[in-house]
């Protein structure tokens, strides 16, 4: 099927929206509002194209000079086309839209492009562009909290590819959504074999070590690792790991704010406007200071959820880039769980800083080896999370686990109780670990649960163009209603 015209068929919008939750409006409707209005699917990529066996795009590639931006705020879009041709640019916010996933919220005129030229290689080995200012947007004043792409088409060949961007808000909020945005630069290999993986020599395969550091200021390249998915090409991660709930959420109202990690790092009073926090798909790389303010802000009676799998687990230092910009450049110095834990002996590797215990934030934390596959299987069928759902201790929910995941507790958590567990496999072989999904209570009536997984959100919706992944011999489900039902009891928890 034309993947341009996945939803448009029967069954996927059908699936993802027959187990709807029945959601009592939170007290702004700015999202139920915002999703009302028209939709469209030309915000998807028609004619997206990359070089043979590399990473780049050049006929079109751009970037933006921030991650995330309030409305009033001005957005420098940087744009290189190669060979110079004029070329448009219209901006979409990502969103359910009556199925259609995307809004078109400015078309701007056509522009004419130049080359801009590969940045030299800097310190600790980043490539830092300093490119030209194509298009400077300042966000409307009515333009909601969201994920907003850039559709940069060039005019020879309409040959197209994404800048990314989110629009913040300060408004108290049900739902704060924290996109893995560092995690998407770790692995951005952009121009070639510059992600927080390559260490300059060959054969260019999985370095883990120090002394690597990645920036903001670059196009997002294709996608590196377990499966090509074109119709990506400039968006980081989002539309792979993260889209599905967002849509789902979106589908029903929830009312969600968007931020970037860079937020979580930077702007901890942003949580404390938002009954919940989510953090959602491969969310990796996290600095110490994002650590503690969202333990500070669980401590302060905020929800959390962290749909999620191997997550907080490379340390970051945050640094300024070379333009003065404050938090542009990233650079993994160690490992969350400190010398002794589990995962840190995998890696003998003399690192600058390590972080705090993940599991005392999350209840659960990535093992070693970290990937792999397996059936998101019930043991605690009494719990509140599964009420509706027809799960009985012993029912799975077949390839929701993978390709990452989390495992084991932390064993003296007051209160943790282990919902799902089970073994996992990559290729039908034992991994000799598990995945643990947990809940924990906070200290002010709140929750923390952990679904231990990247692929959670991939039993919630599949939205326009999604591609459905593959990994260690496993995959997940797609829309399930059991998933549906587990995360609308959960939010309803979170609101009550």
């Amino acid at each position: 099927m034309d993947r341009r015209n996945f939803l448009a068929g029967t069954g996927t919008v059908a699936a993802a929206a027959a187990f709807g939750p029945p959601v009592a409006w939170a007290a702004s409707d700015l999202i139920r509002g915002e999703n009302a209005k028209a939709g469209t699917t030309e915000w998807m990529l028609n004619n997206p194209r990359v070089e043979e066996n590399k990473i780049r795009c050049p006929w079109i590639e751009g970037y933006c000079n921030r991650n995330s931006v309030k409305t009033g705020e001005k957005l420098g879009i940087k744009v290189s086309t190669n060979p110079p041709v004029k070329f448009t640019l219209d901006i979409y916010r990502l969103g359910y839209y009556g199925g259609k996933g995307g809004r078109l919220m400015e078309r701007l005129q056509v522009k004419q492009g130049s080359p801009q030229p590969d940045p030299p290689v800097g310190d600790v080995r980043v490539r830092e562009c300093n490119w030209e200012t194509a298009h400077e947007l300042t966000i409307p004043t009515d333009w909601p909290s969201g994920v907003y792409l850039g559709k940069l088409t060039e005019q020879n060949e309409k040959i197209d590819s994404y800048v990314v961007f989110i629009v913040r808000d300060d408004r108290p909020c049900d739902f704060l959504f924290q996109c893995s945005d560092t995690t998407w630069s770790a692995y951005n290999r952009w121009p070639d074999l510059w992600s927080l993986y390559d260490e300059g020599t060959p054969p260019h395969n999985w370095y883990t070590g120090p002394g690597v550091s990645v920036s903001f200021d670059r196009p997002y390249g294709r996608y590196r690792q377990i499966f090509d998915a074109p119709l990506s090409q400039g968006s980081g991660e989002f539309l792979l790991w993260e889209f599905p709930l967002a849509f789902w959420m979106e589908q029903h109202g929830y009312d969600v704010s968007y931020i970037s990690n860079i937020d979580t790092h930077a702007e901890p009073a942003r949580l404390l406007k938002a009954k919940s926090f989510i953090s959602v798909g491969h969310d990796e790389y996290w600095s110490v200071a994002m650590y503690d303010h969202v333990k500070a802000a669980i401590d302060a009676g905020v929800q959390a959820a962290f749909f999620c799998g191997n997550s907080v687990d490379g340390a970051l230092d945050i640094r300024g880039g070379k333009n003065g910009a404050a938090n542009r450049v990233i650079e993994r110095v160690g490992k969350f769980g400190g010398p002794n834990s589990e995962r840190e002996r995998s890696f003998k590797t003399p690192w600058k800083l390590h972080g705090p215990d993940p599991a005392a934030l999350m209840g659960a934390q990535t093992t070693s080896p970290a990937n792999g596959s397996a059936d998101w299987t019930c043991t605690n069928d009494k719990h509140w999370l599964f009420d509706g759902s027809g799960m009985k201790s012993g029912d799975a929910i077949k390839g929701l686990v993978g390709w990452e995941h989390h495992g084991p507790p932390l064993g003296q958590m007051a209160g943790l109780e282990v919902l799902a567990r089970g073994p996992v496999l990559s290729r039908g072989r034992a991994q000799n670990t598990e995945y643990t999904a947990v809940i924990f209570p906070g200290p002010k009536n709140n929750s923390v649960f952990n679904a231990a997984t990247i692929w959670w959100s991939d039993g919630l919706s599949a939205p326009p163009g999604y591609l459905r992944p593959s990994a260690h011999g496993g995959t997940p489900p797609g829309p399930d209603e059991r998933v549906q039902r587990i995360t609308t009891n959960l939010f309803k928890r979170f609101l009550a």
